[in-house]
């Protein structure tokens, strides 16, 4: 297991153990305003950050690391580049899987977003950017077998949840467009930089957006539990597992950074069984082998050339 796969694993505790955070947090403060809220922490956070790595750069005598700084100047195309993927993977993004999640059911969202790493690694094989094996495509379809033995059981499509699953269907092209384009600009800037810069850009609509509802929450009745899970939620969901996903994406490619995805579930769900006191069946436990060796095996396979970048 190299250091990039540890720094995964970590990613997936963080966005399995958030389903059960926030899920606490709804108690107290409404969807919305909630995900607003610790958009404009994080993008802060990540704009502190930017401006540490920068003043770090400066002097001299410091080593400053590619992930958090890079001396490339950033051309108008950058600029226009980064506007576009910030409204595509912070503000579209979180509109359709928030508002989707809301309108359908556990199941059918997270069975749907079971096919984000095959829709990740279509695209990328498509455009050019990654040779996959045949390996790679095996294990990804044990992968999304995997989760429909984990949540797909209880999940049924059409009449009323429909407009939830089209709105997560979005979700995930929002995700696999914001993945691919942001691998190219990390080519030239750091994962830091361009993951800051897309959260305020996609922060800003979302906030405007949300603010009659975060108008009508009183934040003084917020638990001190509420303003914690909020501030986890924000700081490790955004900022820390944000960081990792697109630093894996520079290093491994988004192919192989993607199939990560179809662990959180599985987090998910063991975090619920623990906190939520929530049931584990023997076919849940079957998906999660099955989803770990799709993984695996997505991992071992070498690619027929290392990731094409631009």
């Amino acid at each position: 297991m190299s250091r990039i796969d540890a720094l995964l694993v970590l990613m997936v505790l963080i966005w399995g153990a958030n389903f059960s955070v926030i899920k606490r947090a709804f108690l107290e403060i409404p969807p919305q305003p909630f995900n607003a809220l610790r958009l404009v922490i994080a993008a802060l956070v990540f704009m502190a950050a930017i401006a540490w790595a920068r003043r770090r750069a400066r002097d001299a005598s410091a080593r400053v690391s590619s992930v958090v700084h890079t001396a490339t100047d950033v051309t108008r195309r950058d600029w226009l580049a980064i506007a576009v993927l910030g409204l595509i993977g912070h503000f579209l993004y979180q509109i359709c899987f928030v508002g989707g999640v809301a309108i359908t059911s556990v199941s059918n969202a997270a069975l749907i977003i079971g096919a984000t790493p095959v829709v990740v690694a279509l695209a990328s094989a498509l455009l050019g950017r990654e040779r996959l094996g045949p390996l790679h495509w095996v294990g990804a379809a044990l992968s999304v077998a995997g989760i429909y033995f984990v949540v797909g059981f209880g999940a049924a499509f059409g009449g009323a949840t429909i407009r939830g699953d089209l709105l997560v269907v979005g979700s995930i092209f929002c995700w696999a467009t914001y993945t691919l384009g942001a691998g190219r600009l990390m080519s030239r800037h750091s994962p830091l930089y361009i993951t800051g810069m897309t959260m305020v850009v996609g922060a800003i609509p979302y906030v405007a957006v949300a603010l009659p509802q975060m108008l009508e929450v009183d934040w003084r009745q917020v638990s001190l539990g509420g303003w914690a899970a909020l501030v986890f939620s924000a700081l490790l969901a955004l900022n820390v597992a944000y960081l990792i996903w697109y630093v894996a994406v520079r290093q491994l490619g988004p192919s192989r950074t993607a199939i990560y995805s179809n662990v959180v579930p599985i987090v998910a769900i063991a975090v619920a069984a623990v906190w939520l006191k929530e049931p584990l069946t023997r076919s849940k436990l079957a998906g999660a082998a099955a989803v770990l060796t799709g993984v695996f095996l997505t991992r071992l396979g070498r690619p027929s050339s290392v990731p094409i970048e631009e």
